[in-house]
């Protein structure tokens, strides 16, 4: 399983000058809790990532006034990715050396195509997990019903009146 088919597809871009208030508005018109931070070039360039929570604590850190703060002077200038094709353990490496919580997933271009965050990561390595448990289930039946077949019946084995028990 690669990270390409883990990753949220849904990136939305805020320009680096652009008010706090219009970042949170874009993240709860879009339902994401990031945002990827761009500068203003015709062809505009990755220069960091907000998150929510960035938007909560660096706000509310700052004081009540967040008006005179733009969207650049809060984001993320540290960008860490992974390319599409890496592995769930290569983007939880990642993760835990840069100490984040968000990946930005690129392609083959170096071109930003989702995010991955540690909460799909969880959740892809639960769902390996739940596999992996129901094929143990699975072979533990197989292994009885073939040995029931094979083998005696078994009797029930019971402690006697006087033996050990709870006192």
């Amino acid at each position: 399983m690669d990270i390409a088919s883990l990753c949220q597809r849904r990136v939305v871009t805020i320009e680096a000058d652009a008010s706090l208030r219009k970042a949170a508005g874009l993240m709860r018109e879009h339902h994401v809790g990031a945002l990827v931070v761009t500068d203003a070039a015709d062809t505009p360039r990755v220069v960091g990532v907000v998150t929510d929570r960035d938007l909560a604590i660096e706000v509310l850190a700052r004081g009540p006034d967040g008006s005179a703060v733009c969207i650049g002077d809060i984001a993320s200038g540290s960008l860490v990715s992974v390319a599409g094709s890496s592995t769930v353990q290569e983007a939880v490496d990642a993760m835990e050396r840069h100490g984040v919580r968000r990946l930005l997933v690129t392609d083959d271009g170096n071109g930003v195509m989702g995010f991955v965050s540690a909460d799909d990561l969880v959740e892809a390595i639960a769902a390996q997990m739940s596999g992996l448990a129901a094929a143990l289930r699975s072979g533990m039946a197989r292994e009885r019903a073939e040995r029931a077949a094979i083998g005696p019946e078994l009797r029930p084995v019971l402690f006697p009146p006087d033996g050990p028990g709870v006192h």
